[in-house]
């Protein structure tokens, strides 16, 4: 902890406690040594632990809690004990009776108190699946060979305490052992209380765009479950929160969690799963300028928006709308816009631009750990740690080489160098005349990209169209319908055309051209020059990176009006009062849908 903090200064007292008479001895000599008063070292049993019994009667002297002050979970400041923070560190696995020791924990810690365990365990997928409650199950499956340990004791720790977050990694130096990072408050801080159906009429009235009166029934608990149960509009968070209380559960942890972003979805469902935890955007292609011109935003819109790669949501935020609704079915799209959110409320401008403006940051993992991880969900939290190698590689490329979006660069990357123009790009991306522009992209790099050998074996390939491009299969089949309804010679059918590779040779010349013949790619293109450069530049990127978005959006609370839904938007609209709704923005996705769902 002093690496972190004046452990003299900050606690106003520290007990360690052990069962071990020789460790004790050792502790307080080392505390003897360093002059620490407040640290006292008690050897006893953890089941019989006390504070009572060494504070002398002397009253609680609070000192600033930890858990996050914004949340939406209320506190009860009457009840439980006065630790502000308790720790156990490889102690739980230790302990043979270990189901008193947690149970005494409820009455050692605060109202505001917050608890932090580091320990080994083993856990089947079989165990945790119905869990809704945790902190997420990405890692948490240990196969049969590794399980000597017991599984019950994070169970239960997470049964009687709220997660707040939940970390499953492997130790690379010990043949990489299963072992858990859990923080976690008390679950009936929200359970068991009328507070509780207060906070889910909330987060309901948050999601949903419907009404929400924080006076009404407030001391009839039943009353406003009946209340919630009976909205037409009801987010499956509302569901998730009272078949919890109903059962006696800790609340999932998104309701535990700093910020109201992110809304609880289902991470088991397969309509999730099947994008392998990857996103396919690092950017959002549509232009951010073109938006504001064509919505004029106000104070009394509410946004609904697709997620993408959370760019344009970002920029929409610039406007000031009342509420801005982010909706992406990919859970991953969603980790990447919260990272953005948490690193505009975490992190100075210069960090904010490694990250998002070069893709790449050499302390990603120390910012992830001690700045940004009290501003993400647990999820995502856990998704960014398992993925620090994104932001931390030692080559040349970052996060723009990474997901769907870098078979496209890599693609244009290698065929530069196979086709030998590779210099010429560079030459390009310097040039400030437009005619010298257009001349290097005549003579030295539209033959080899636009030829139709490079259509006919990459790009024209359903594979590469889907995961590089985001073209899915009913966007390709209007592309192909265009270009046979532009042929000059009628009466020929579809199977007479060589249709497939000669409509997406035209498109990317439709395309490509206009760009190249019309905008400045160094200066005001920051979508095509990502795709030739593989990074921003301080000079050409989109609107959230400027300094200025970023002196407005780190400011406190400036990002509250942001709601992100892992779900479908037909999904999203079957439970939010839609007629509040006074923006759409679709993107292409109308494209994606069955013409006959439309």
């Amino acid at each position: 902890m002093s690496a972190f903090l004046d452990v003299p200064r900050f606690f106003s007292s520290v007990y360690l406690v052990d069962f071990s008479p020789s460790l004790c001895e050792i502790a307080q000599r080392r505390f003897q040594r360093l002059g620490w008063d407040n640290v006292k070292v008690v050897c006893e049993d953890a089941r019989k632990f006390a504070i009572e019994k060494y504070e002398g009667g002397i009253p609680y002297r609070g000192i600033s809690t930890y858990y996050p002050v914004s949340s939406h979970v209320p506190r009860r400041q009457n009840e439980h004990g006065v630790s502000d923070l308790i720790t156990m560190t490889y102690s739980l696995s230790m302990i043979p009776d270990y189901f008193p020791v947690v149970d005494s924990l409820n009455s050692l810690l605060s109202p505001d108190g917050v608890m932090g365990v580091i320990d080994f365990y083993v856990q089947s997928k079989t165990e945790f699946a119905f869990r809704n409650y945790t902190g997420g199950s990405i890692g948490r499956h240990v196969g049969w060979f590794m399980r000597a340990l017991e599984a019950s004791r994070r169970d239960y720790l997470e049964y009687i305490f709220g997660t707040i977050k939940g970390v499953s990694a492997r130790d690379n130096y010990l043949g990489r052992i299963p072992y858990y990072v859990w923080v976690g408050c008390h679950k009936d801080s929200v359970s068991s209380t009328c507070l509780s159906c207060e906070v889910v009429e909330k987060i309901d009235a948050l999601a949903t765009e419907s009404h929400y009166s924080d006076s009404a029934g407030r001391n009839d608990a039943s009353a406003r479950i009946g209340k919630v149960y009976a909205q037409s509009t009801q987010s499956g968070a509302s569901t998730a929160a009272i078949q919890n209380l109903s059962s006696n559960l800790p609340l999932p942890s998104f309701f535990y969690q700093n910020h109201h972003w992110r809304i609880y979805y289902d991470e088991s469902l397969r309509k999730h799963t099947h994008f392998k935890d990857d996103y396919i955007y690092t950017f959002t292609w549509e232009d951010s300028q073109v938006d504001d011109q064509l919505l004029t935003l106000s104070a009394d819109d509410v946004v609904l928006a697709i997620t993408s790669a959370g760019d344009n949501i970002l920029s929409y935020v610039l406007r000031s709308p009342a509420k801005i609704h982010a909706v992406d079915l990919n859970p991953s799209q969603n980790h990447l816009l919260e990272l953005k959110m948490a690193s505009y409320t975490a992190l100075p401008y210069e960090d904010f631009w490694m990250l998002f403006g070069e893709g790449k940051h050499p302390n990603f993992l120390t910012l992830l750990l001690t700045k940004l991880s009290p501003h993400l969900s647990s999820r995502a939290f856990q998704y960014w740690l398992d993925r620090c190698h994104i932001f931390s590689t030692s080559n040349r490329y970052g996060l723009y080489d990474n997901g769907g979006s870098r078979h496209g660069i890599r693609a244009f990357r290698w065929i530069s160098y196979l086709f030998g123009f590779h210099g010429a790009v560079r030459n390009f991306l310097e040039a400030k005349a437009l005619d010298e522009r257009r001349h290097i992209w005549h003579q030295r790099i539209r033959p080899a990209l636009l030829s139709n050998l490079v259509c006919r074996l990459i790009v024209s390939q359903e594979r590469f169209l889907w995961s590089a491009l985001g073209v899915p299969k009913h966007q390709l089949t209007m592309i192909e319908n265009d270009y046979v309804e532009s042929q000059p010679v009628r009466g020929r059918t579809k199977a007479d055309i060589k249709t497939h590779s000669c409509a997406i040779w035209r498109y990317m010349v439709s395309t490509l051209d206009p760009v190249v013949e019309k905008t400045h790619i160094s200066f005001s293109n920051p979508y095509y020059h990502i795709c030739m450069a593989g990074t921003f530049t301080r000079h050409c990127h989109p609107e959230y990176l400027s300094h200025e978005a970023h002196a407005n959006l780190s400011q406190p609370g400036a990002l509250d009006g942001i709601k992100i839904h892992t779900d479908e938007i037909d999904g999203v609209l079957s439970y939010m009062d839609s007629n509040r709704i006074t923006v759409a923005v679709l993107m292409d996705s109308m494209d994606w849908f069955d013409p006959n769902m439309q």
